[in-house]
């Protein structure tokens, strides 16, 4: 045991211990100086002993050299989406479900900003609460019916609007909003079907309807311009007219080869009287 123990130079083992503490920095000075994002990752360097958050510099993607004494705070910037399952109330106190989407991502220009707001609790605290709010104002408007079927874009146009003028002041961009289902109670929804059912049944006698009268419009428009071109042509047929057009026929009869005969002027109207040959 004596001899082991005279064996061990404690000038080695110091240099030992020297080395892994340098190692041991070496990489916590790498790890926290050399720092990658990823390509839908941007960052904000803070400065904890100094100036704070910089939030107006943000840095990008790949490769961010920074003092090891700073830290540097990630940010996902790919667009995320949330799904909310609301109980509702509308415009006359009936409860209404409804499954709603929201798409979102943070503004990569402006993340240090809605760090400096929210931190890393930007979707509990803002994006969640908003749309709650927006839902709840907007669906209280309408009525089951309008929400069920008449205005349902109308509404979710209403809602995204709301709530992304929200979040563009807070440094969130909305993408999309969509309702996924909307649950009524069985009797409001059966009515409002048999409603829609019935209007539909209404609109088509009312088209049937409209094309008859087009049509009934067309044939008297017809009729009257028929009436009306018969009687201009009985007014143009004068006797003189006819006379004329009794020697015309006179005269091609004439010129015709075969043997006939022709007594002009001695019908009652003054027209040629024909009498058959062979």
């Amino acid at each position: 045991m004596n001899q082991q123990a005279q064996q061990i130079d404690p000038r080695k083992i110091r240099t030992y211990v020297i080395i892994g503490v340098i190692v041991i920095a070496f990489f916590i000075f790498v790890k926290s100086t050399f720092i990658i994002l990823q390509p839908t990752e941007r960052g904000v360097v803070f400065r904890k002993y100094t100036s704070g958050l910089d939030v107006e510099n943000v840095r990008s993607e790949g490769l961010n050299i920074i003092a090891p004494w700073n830290d540097l705070i990630s940010f996902d910037i790919a667009e995320q989406q949330i799904e909310e399952t609301m109980d509702v109330l509308s415009v006359d106190g009936l409860s209404i479900s409804l499954d709603v989407s929201i798409r979102y991502r943070p503004k990569a220009n402006e993340i240090g900003y809605l760090y400096q707001s929210f931190r890393d609790q930007y979707v509990n605290n803002l994006v969640r609460p908003e749309l709650r709010s927006a839902v709840r104002r907007i669906i209280g408007e309408y009525t089951p019916e309008e929400l069920y079927a008449t205005k349902r874009q109308e509404i979710e146009t209403a809602i995204q609007l709301s709530t992304e003028r929200v979040l563009d002041t807070n440094h969130v961009e909305l993408t999309a909003l969509l309702f996924r289902s909307i649950k009524l109670p069985e009797t409001i929804k059966q009515s409002i079907e048999d409603k829609l059912k019935a209007d539909q049944e209404s609109q088509k006698r009312e088209y049937l309807q409209e094309i008859a009268e087009k049509d009934a419009q067309i044939q008297i428009t017809q009729a009257k311009g028929k009436a009306e071109a018969n009687r201009i042509l009985s007014a143009s047929l004068t006797d003189k007219i006819l006379q004329e057009k009794g020697i015309q026929a006179t005269e091609e009869l004439a010129k015709s080869p075969n043997t006939k005969i022709v007594i002009v002027g001695s019908s009652k109207d003054g027209l040629p009287i024909i009498l058959g040959g062979n």
